[in-house]
């Protein structure tokens, strides 16, 4: 890293920190030649590939601008944007890819759209996954149904059963034990013990 004063190549870092919720480092840098201070910022490259060919940088706000507009007229605040855009950031850069497709980067923006708020999801899904008919969103309505009822840990085989009234089964009774046989001597007289 040349010296932004002299120019001089030779520098060393006195202090490093970690910014941009852990996408970059801010480095602190001394000049050995001249003796200045001053700060580089390193961040890895995510390249975004567009349906045109041209490729850009990975832009949280332009996540943020996408989904803004399916969360139009509903409770969702400018700081549940933010944290969805870093969650899909967060998500893409652990796939370990430097090149992505946009159109994958919405269907990124799904599962935590969904969970933000299941309207917007709708709205936002109708185009990433090309939605054409009214079936098409009757499926995706049954799906998030489906998903809510298995999160409150119910099934479709619960619902049938609710309200069917079914009897409470009594335990079984213990298995009735035969009479033991006493037996008697020949006087008839009674010989208990324990044979």
């Amino acid at each position: 890293m040349n010296c932004p004063f002299c120019r001089s190549a030779d520098s060393r870092v006195v202090d490093s920190r970690i910014v941009d919720d852990g996408a970059s480092i801010r480095r602190r840098r001394l000049c050995s030649n001249c003796g200045k201070r001053f700060s580089t910022l390193e961040t890895t490259s995510l390249t975004v590939l567009k349906r045109s060919g041209v490729a850009e940088p990975f832009s949280r706000n332009k996540v943020i601008a996408g989904v803004r507009k399916a969360c139009q007229g509903r409770p969702v605040t400018e700081d549940d944007l933010a944290m969805l855009a870093q969650e899909v950031e967060e998500s893409i850069r652990a796939a370990g890819v430097a090149e992505i497709d946009a159109h994958d980067v919405g269907l990124a923006i799904l599962r935590p759209l969904q969970r933000l708020d299941v309207i917007a999801y709708l709205r936002f899904a109708s185009v990433y996954q090309s939605f054409e008919s009214l079936e098409d969103f009757e499926q995706a309505i049954s799906l998030l149904r489906h998903e809510a009822d298995v999160a409150a840990g119910q099934t479709h085989f619960d619902h049938a059963l609710a309200g069917v009234g079914l009897p409470e089964l009594d335990e079984p009774a213990p298995p009735a034990r035969k009479p033991r046989k006493r037996r008697t001597s020949a006087s008839g007289a009674d010989q208990g013990g324990l044979f």
